[in-house]
């Protein structure tokens, strides 16, 4: 998934950016996002985030839905079910 638009970012989100300084190179920073910086809905080169390592830069790629979908799995309904005897 793209970040040129802002509805798919949210904070907490893991993504790759690329830095101001790395974009001749397209470089890719991965992080959590912190704070959404684009005010506008859409952005052609990638919506502006700060990373909550402090770095910002523009999404190139998300890599999760949520923080929560990157947090282990939920318990297995075997393992529900031993937990009520």
């Amino acid at each position: 998934m793209g970040g040129t638009n802002r509805v798919n970012i949210q904070a907490g989100r893991r993504v790759q950016v690329v830095r101001k300084q790395d974009q001749q190179t397209g470089k890719l920073t991965e992080g959590v996002v912190k704070d959404i910086l684009t005010k506008s809905s859409t952005h052609p080169h990638g919506i502006k985030v700060r990373l909550t390592s402090g770095v910002v830069g523009r999404v190139k790629n998300i890599l999760s839905e949520s923080k929560e979908s990157s947090s282990s799995e939920p318990a297995s309904p075997a393992a529900l079910f031993n937990s009520r005897k």
